[in-house]
């Protein structure tokens, strides 16, 4: 049973099990809302900051970058471990959707006891107005994905680097360091653009305490497990929310 604790958070069983839940979101993207249509925030944050650099190819270089890091860690770790074993996905999966369950209850509360009283989750992790169910869902796998992968692999990794090599600070200072300020700005994220939340005390740090809580199963779990738990977060509040 160790191993499984340790080997599921290694690419070959990660990105593995985090890759069909980026072709489910682009396969609905497609499907409900185009090229141009309604995506999750960080999906668009993202490719936005690839065409940018990159032009016309812009998208093309993002899809090429993200798929072929991915598969380079996968067939690195795969080569150097041997091939993962298939009854680890189920259990990642079990996992997954456990945590998803408890995640609202956990952060709920947590949220209530740093405000000193009664935590409002209706109002933190409401679904934006005006878009329907397909879309809801879609948007929502994507914030699994996407939010997992911009605010704890790319934010939090790149704050920790600051941390400690720019500024010289122990690993584990800049660890918490980068664990709180990327919490920090995940919440506020959730606050920009025209699909934005209203800003709001509880709502901003139920988020934030959401962000330090997939901050920390990203750290104890790996990418796939942090990411199909956020996913599935969001689609059980929009199938309760719009059902």
């Amino acid at each position: 049973m160790a191993g499984y604790w340790s080997d599921t958070r290694a690419p070959r069983y990660s990105f593995v099990f985090a890759f069909p839940l980026l072709l489910l979101y682009e396969a609905l993207a497609h499907l409900i809302s185009g090229a141009g249509g309604v995506r999750n925030g960080a999906d668009v944050l993202l490719k936005s900051l690839f065409t940018v650099l990159g032009g016309a190819h812009g998208l093309t270089v993002f899809a090429v970058v993200v798929l072929g890091s991915g598969l380079a860690l996968i067939i690195h770790d795969w080569r150097k471990c041997g091939a993962p074993q298939g009854s680890y996905f189920a259990g990642m999966a079990v996992e997954s959707v456990l945590y998803a369950l408890l995640f609202g209850g956990v952060t709920s509360t947590l949220t209530g006891l740093v405000l000193q009283g009664p935590s409002a989750l209706s109002q933190a992790a409401v679904a934006p107005p005006g878009l329907d169910m397909g879309t809801e869902l879609m948007v929502s796998l994507g914030a699994g994905f996407y939010e997992e992968l911009v605010f704890r692999v790319l934010i939090v990794a790149a704050l920790a680097k600051l941390a400690t090599g720019g500024f010289g600070w122990r690993p584990w200072v800049g660890g918490a360091f980068a664990t709180v300020l990327g919490a920090f700005i995940f919440s506020a994220f959730h606050y920009i653009g025209p699909l934005g939340d209203d800003l709001q005390l509880t709502s901003f740090v139920f988020r934030m305490i959401a962000g330090l809580l997939l901050s920390a199963l990203f750290l104890l779990r790996g990418f796939g497990v942090a990411a199909w738990t956020h996913a599935l977060y969001d689609v059980f509040l929009t199938v309760r929310g719009l059902g």
